[in-house]
């Protein structure tokens, strides 16, 4: 296991870039299928990794809990390699309740990945609608737990999504997320 930190290719205003997805509900999912919320909070993640696992329930409750934020998952790593990281696997993940994201996408080809500029699991950007467009308003870290057994104290993207919907500006510092990399099929 390869433990990376983000350092993304967008910056803070940046629109986020598009895409067009299949889900594990077997919908195909865009940018666009996102534009009646406030937010959009993309989470690039998998199933096997005890980083993005241990981020689970707080991607679960910030689904529910936020009905103005879109919480998306987006799983790009080599199912080929990885077969735990299969679009069927997320299907069962879904179905049996594990993940109750808004949705949960499987970028096959990485290309979204790379056009983000993501490159571990859990690595979250939150994006604030405006005229009609994503922007960039915070990518980092989801909490301050950096281990998958630690607790965390502080809640980085729930302050990003309070100052969002609150119609503030995010006055976060970005520190990387950190978790296990992208499992590149080409690596």
């Amino acid at each position: 296991m390869v433990l990376e930190e983000s350092d993304s290719e967008l910056t803070a205003g940046d629109a986020a870039p598009a895409f067009e997805l299949e889900g594990a509900d077997g919908e195909t999912y865009t940018l666009e299928s996102f534009t009646g919320n406030d937010a959009l909070l993309l989470v690039f993640t998998c199933n096997h990794c005890p980083y993005a696992k241990a981020k689970f329930d707080l991607l679960n409750d910030l689904a529910a809990e936020y009905d103005d934020v879109a919480v998306v998952g987006i799983n790009s790593n080599d199912a080929e390699e990885y077969p735990e990281d299969s679009l069927e696997k997320m299907r069962e993940y879904v179905d049996e309740g594990t993940i109750q994201y808004d949705a949960y996408l499987r970028d096959e080809s990485q290309e979204v990945a790379r056009k983000y500029g993501a490159v571990c699991t859990p690595d979250p950007f939150l994006f604030e609608r405006d005229d009609g467009e994503f922007r960039l308003v915070y990518q980092g870290r989801l909490d301050d737990a950096l281990n998958p057994e630690d607790e965390p104290t502080r809640f980085h993207v729930r302050e990003a999504i309070e100052a969002v919907l609150a119609g503030d500006s995010v006055d976060l510092e970005w520190r990387p997320s950190q978790g296990c990399s992208i499992k590149w099929t080409d690596e």
